[in-house]
């Protein structure tokens, strides 16, 4: 007798699978067996508990308490496409049960540090200062429009988190020659070292960066843990990008640090997005503003959708995922994600 065909039960909003699926990635997935797919709304609670019985593979940010895992005894592995690790699973059951729970999270890291790293020389030389003023007619030539200006070239690097975006990051600044620091507590310093990079305290980190990228994901220990005292630190005229999610940073501080002038700040991230018409942070000089759009491109959206279905193929051939990552139990716990507006 054939081996039945798997069910798969795809939930991935926000996302939608023309979004994340490649011409040649959706004819990999529909090969896999059979698709219930649920992209106009979330898959209905109805749906899912009639389905449970014979899903093997979920694609999606569907919730799955204990009592759902207890009634899906065919279930091998979740894939959350949304690249978060959410608090709607029950992670302790998954691992016990040997459910694989699997997020493509490294598939944005090579646009944002791109983006970040196109930011910093911004602003490191002044580039849209520049237009700006050309564009107001208060253009200065020469040396005089260099003032307070610096070469990204050689300046030495901090990164606050060392994880998909700062290794992406590394990797762009080797021609760069930049020396980097690293501060992350999650990770030991040999692993730091592997990527040619220094591990240092995070005060130390923060006295010796021209250039601050700050990546670290929130957890339940470090919402605003770079405050006014952290800020202070950095040496005048440093630039600041915050890459990641504005809950790790004080962001009044921040924008202070920017107001005044004494440092440099770009942001692609904002405490409360979309952030109103009205908000004063629009009109501060010394603050390069990107609408969290660094690691939305159409290329970054296909890999998620490659990542998944690859290893959804070795799953379903017995065999460990290799692109996705696994998600831990006690680091999921810890995590502070959240779910993307379905807008």
């Amino acid at each position: 007798m054939a081996p039945a065909t798997p069910l798969i039960l795809v939930d991935p909003l926000p996302r939608t699978l023309d979004a994340i699926c490649d011409a040649p990635t959706r004819r990999r997935l529909d090969a896999l067996g059979r698709l219930a797919v649920f992209e106009d709304a979330p898959a209905p609670d109805a749906e899912v508990d009639r389905l449970l019985a014979e899903t093997v593979l979920l694609i999606g940010q569907t919730a799955m308490p204990r009592d759902r895992l207890d009634r899906a005894p065919k279930l091998r592995a979740i894939f959350n496409v949304e690249t978060n690790f959410l608090p709607n699973i029950d992670y302790d059951a998954c691992q016990q049960r040997g459910i694989a729970v699997l997020s493509p999270t490294s598939a944005f890291a090579g646009a944002v540090a791109e983006s970040a790293l196109a930011m910093a020389i911004d602003l490191a030389r002044g580039i849209t200062g520049a237009d700006r003023a050309f564009r107001a007619g208060t253009e200065r030539y020469g040396l005089a429009g260099n003032a307070g200006c610096f070469l990204f070239a050689g300046a030495p690097v901090g990164l606050i988190g060392f994880g998909d975006l700062g290794r992406a990051l590394r990797r762009l600044l080797v021609p760069l020659r930049n020396p980097v620091t690293v501060y992350d507590p999650w990770l030991p310093a040999e692993l730091i070292a592997a990527h040619d990079c220094r591990a240092a305290p995070l005060d130390e980190v923060l006295a010796t960066s021209r250039v601050l990228f700050i990546f670290a994901a929130p957890t339940t220990e470090n919402a605003h843990f770079l405050g006014a005292r952290e800020l202070a630190r950095l040496p005048d005229g440093a630039a600041v990008l915050l890459m990641s999610r504005a809950g790790v940073v004080d962001f009044p501080a921040l924008l202070a640090e920017a107001r005044s002038g004494r440092l440099r700040v770009a942001t692609d991230v904002f405490p409360e997005e979309p952030v109103a018409a009205d908000d004063p942070l629009r009109r501060i000089d010394g603050l390069l503003l990107s609408a969290h759009r660094s690691g939305g491109m159409p290329e970054a959206l296909f890999e998620i959708g490659r990542m998944t279905v690859a290893d959804a193929e070795l799953i379903l051939r017995g065999l460990p995922p290799q692109l996705c990552r696994r998600a831990d139990p006690t680091l999921a716990s810890r995590l502070r994600s959240k779910p993307v507006a379905l807008t």
